[in-house]
């Protein structure tokens, strides 16, 4: 078995490995995006005065979730999703459904984590801070959106980039439901060629490329709020 490029770049192959990528950035970016407005708000739930009744549930409720997402795999959340919860939706369209729960799937996943990272972003904000706005007039939830919310997303500008670059590979996952990712192709490939090394090798550089480019659009905005904290 050998090396062959040509096994990747034909006209058709190369097409459906494009779509297959374009299905995986995807999945990416809408799952990423669910996954930080959720946890921002199960983050936010979970870091609320515990002076009242409806606190202590929002509390509970929060640390709940985090904590079933968390402790079960991402394969059985998206077999669950894909067969229990959505499954009257992917018997009338499976193919839309699949690409739609894969994007829930991981956002929901998503959000455990992110959770807990934004939450420990708030908590490293001084206690002062909130003090001071509240000092000032503003409502809890008024100085937990313009002042410590926007100081915390500063310190986990890095774990977000660490989860979307999570994600981008996590999605290979989404082949048991259907969704015919990246990877998805390149097995199929791998299948249909009876070549292992080259579709895998292939594989091996796009995900290091993509992940690269992310990262260093990571620095980029890393160092511009750097500049912003110097002026």
């Amino acid at each position: 078995m050998k090396f062959d490029l040509s096994i990747i770049f034909n006209a058709e192959t190369f097409k459906s490995l494009a779509e297959a990528y374009g299905w995986t950035i995807f999945i990416t970016f809408f799952a990423l995006m669910l996954g930080i407005i959720l946890g921002t708000v199960l983050a936010v739930m979970r870091v609320l005065p515990q002076t009242n009744v409806v606190a202590k549930v929002l509390n509970k409720i929060a640390a709940a979730y985090v904590s079933v997402f968390r402790g079960t795999p991402l394969m059985v959340q998206l077999f669950i999703f894909s067969f229990v919860i959505f499954a009257k939706i992917v018997l009338v369209n499976s193919t839309i459904s699949a690409y739609l729960i894969a994007v829930i799937g991981f956002g929901l996943n998503s959000a455990a984590y992110v959770s807990e990272n934004i939450r420990a972003g708030i908590l490293s904000i001084d206690k002062g801070q909130m003090e001071a706005g509240r000092a000032l007039g503003l409502s809890y939830g008024q100085t937990m959106k313009s002042v410590i919310l926007p100081q915390a997303v500063k310190n986990i500008i890095p774990s977000l980039g660490n989860e979307a670059i999570s994600l981008v590979k996590e999605t290979s996952v989404a082949l048991i439901i259907g969704v015919n990712e990246f990877f998805t192709e390149i097995k199929m490939i791998t299948a249909s060629t009876y070549n292992v090394i080259t579709p895998y090798i292939f594989a091996a550089v796009v995900y290091y490329v993509t992940v690269a480019v992310m990262s260093f659009g990571l620095s980029k905005i890393e160092k511009r709020l750097r500049k912003s904290d110097a002026r």
